[in-house]
């Protein structure tokens, strides 16, 4: 249920921002001229990253001028926003609601969705926002998305331990950062190095497995 409301909730603000333009209802032609640029702009942003991109050419690959483009977007960085964004705040979404859950005891006929498996699916729906997204994001505000994913594992992590009582001096919050980046960073590299899906699923399962391995020998299981 989570991954649905936060897939919902993103949509609908795409939803927002993709039919209104200045507060006004835009007609077909704008949505269709606003969508142009969105295109060009994906392949802009793949093909040479958010510094090299270049507006003009993403105004001239989608057929408007430079003038039009701003009638739509205000900067670069509101444009890399706008397609990036939605699925950027689903996966946060569904993965925070996930970390809280874990502290949950689960009601008989609930049906847990395991939450890495679903955002690899996830990343795979929406493969060349997630490529932008970390592969393209170099001086926006999402460039930090893994650290930022790393730090709500961490705090969960964190809270996990001291609930439980382990020493958290011995298994600090610094060497938790330190284990849960090696973690997301091979989770994300199946997106960098362009697995396809059918090969990346079992590695990040294979990947988890040993990360879990690791933490109960750590915690002396």
């Amino acid at each position: 249920m989570g991954s649905e409301m936060c897939i919902r909730d993103s949509t609908l603000t795409v939803l927002y921002d993709v039919l209104m333009k200045d507060g006004v209802p835009m007609g077909i032609e704008e949505l269709t001229t606003r969508q142009l640029i969105i295109d060009a702009a994906k392949q802009e942003f793949l093909d040479k990253g958010f510094p090299k991109a270049s507006l003009r050419n993403i105004a001239k690959n989608a057929n408007v001028t430079t003038g039009a483009f701003y009638g739509y977007f205000s900067t670069k960085e509101d444009l890399f926003a706008t397609i990036v964004k939605p699925c950027c705040a689903a996966v946060k979404c569904r993965f925070s609601q996930s970390k809280e859950s874990f502290f949950e005891i689960p009601s008989p006929d609930s049906k847990r969705i395991d939450c890495v498996e679903w955002m690899v699916d996830y990343m795979y729906d929406h493969y060349d926002i997630f490529k932008i997204l970390v592969c393209c994001s170099d001086g926006t505000q999402y460039e930090s998305f893994v650290h930022d994913m790393c730090e709500i594992e961490v705090e969960s992590t964190m809270r996990f331990l001291s609930k439980n009582n382990y020493d958290t001096d011995v298994l600090d919050k610094q060497f938790c950062h330190m284990i849960v980046s090696g973690m997301f960073g091979g989770i994300f590299e199946v997106i960098e190095h362009d697995l396809p899906r059918e090969k990346a699923k079992p590695f990040v399962r294979r990947l988890r497995e040993f990360n879990h391995a690791g933490w109960m020998q750590l915690m002396g299981k």
